[in-house]
């Protein structure tokens, strides 16, 4: 306890510090996946790619950011264990950012779409397991968030699937792509609508205090998906074929009608992304708040302060546009050739997936999600359109990432640990 009182300061701006360098390693390695497709495809340039992040991620993250927070907070550790010594709690927390951090740095700089969530689940389960013990972890609870590593990407990738099949009979390869395009795509914006609303009424809006029962629920999502479909088909009206354009890509007057719907996805992706991911950097800075406020209290009850979230939201923005261009170039293009259809429909399956997750609050890792729903579409054409090289090294990229995060977050604590006195 005494070290809590005496440190106390230092250590949370400590907190501070770290949790903005992680938030600033999602910015720059986990937003960029989200925008990959959308960028990859050509539907917006990189600069239109940021704004629209830098809008719609800080939303998702204070709108509907509390959920998957918790988990993280609280999920991972037994946190009766820590109630004599809550001071090695916070030094696990703020080892666990700067390790997590330090892998995502390295891994932007590599071009490697790695996992937030696995480097930041990887370090919290390190530092418990080798620091304090290995019935510090809540294995029970560690088993489900890996189960959800595996069936996430997977369940992506089916919905992508199916979309750019139904896609495939629908629009693509019928006698007139562009009328086509012009009937069918609004459907496809109101699903968008529908998702996307779903999630913020699921998860977001009881942090403002605003709840509504299941039907309010369906319905008010059920209107803002038609908000969003006459406003689509407002713009699609706008758009005619040009016959010239067509000479070399027999479809580029139908993905300009895509274009309209990618810019759409793309900002439901952020949304969806803030609320699943700000997690990440955000969850161990407010336990280690909660814990220096309440004067080493563990598990007192406290509530997330806005200004955490915000600096969750700040930091992932501030990734994003000074970094986050090299891991959007391996998602965009490196996996499948992406065009907006494409890219349509791998960024819907996967933000209904997050959307999903968010919901059973499991913290699943958007990169996963967004890399299976991207393979799901390169499926769709076959296999020939998969670059499996690029494959292989996201993969082994993952595989390494927990040892990583967990191996770093050892080092941290216990350096830490030396500073501040057992």
């Amino acid at each position: 306890m005494e070290i809590i009182a005496n440190y106390g300061d230092i250590l949370l701006m400590l907190a501070v510090a770290f949790g903005l360098f992680m938030a600033w390693g999602v910015g720059a390695n986990d937003v960029a996946n989200a925008m990959g497709t959308s960028v990859g495809s050509g539907a917006i340039t990189i600069k239109q790619a940021i704004i629209i992040a830098v809008i719609f991620e800080f939303a998702g993250a204070i709108l509907a950011g509390g959920e998957v927070t918790a988990t993280i907070r609280k999920g991972i550790l037994d946190a009766n264990i820590f109630t004599d010594s809550p001071h090695l709690l916070v030094y696990g927390m703020l080892a666990s950012l700067l390790a997590a951090g330090t892998w995502l740095m390295v891994a932007s700089n590599l071009g490697w779409p790695v996992s937030t969530t696995h480097s930041i689940v990887g370090a919290i389960v390190g530092f418990g397991a080798v620091g304090v013990g290995v019935d510090a972890v809540a294995w029970g609870k560690v088993g489900n968030i890996a189960m959800s590593w595996i069936v996430s990407p997977i369940l992506a990738g089916s919905i992508a699937f199916m979309l750019f099949r139904s896609l495939q009979n629908l629009i693509i390869d019928t006698k007139h792509p562009f009328d086509n395009a012009k009937k069918y795509v609004p459907f496809y914006m109101f699903l968008v609508g529908f998702v996307i609303s779903l999630v913020t009424i699921f998860k977001g809006l009881k942090h403002v205090g605003l709840s509504f029962d299941l039907s309010t629920s369906y319905m008010l999502a059920f209107g803002f998906g038609l908000l969003v479909m006459l406003v689509g088909t407002l713009i699609i009206r706008r758009i005619h074929v040009d016959p010239n354009e067509n000479d070399d890509f027999h479809f580029t007057s139908m993905e300009r009608i895509f274009s309209v719907l990618m810019i759409i996805t793309a900002a439901a992706m952020a949304f969806a992304h803030g609320s699943n991911d700000v997690a990440n950097a955000i969850g161990p800075l407010a336990a280690i708040y909660s814990v220096i406020e309440s004067g080493g209290l563990i598990g007192a009850k406290s509530a997330l302060p806005i200004w955490v979230l915000l600096v969750g939201g700040g930091g992932i923005v501030f990734g994003l546009v000074t970094y986050g261009h090299k891991v959007i170039a391996t998602v965009g293009t490196g996996i499948t050739q992406l065009t907006p259809s494409r890219g349509f429909a791998a960024t819907l399956a996967a933000a209904a997936t997050v959307v999903i997750a968010s919901g059973t609050g499991l913290p699943v890792s958007t990169t996963q999600v967004l890399v299976g729903a991207v393979l799901g579409v390169g499926l769709a054409r076959g296999l020939a359109a998969l670059d499996t090289r690029m494959i292989n090294k996201i993969f082994l990229s993952w595989l390494i990432t927990l040892p990583a995060g967990a191996m770093m977050s050892i080092i941290f604590f216990f350096m830490l640990k030396g500073m501040f006195g057992a």
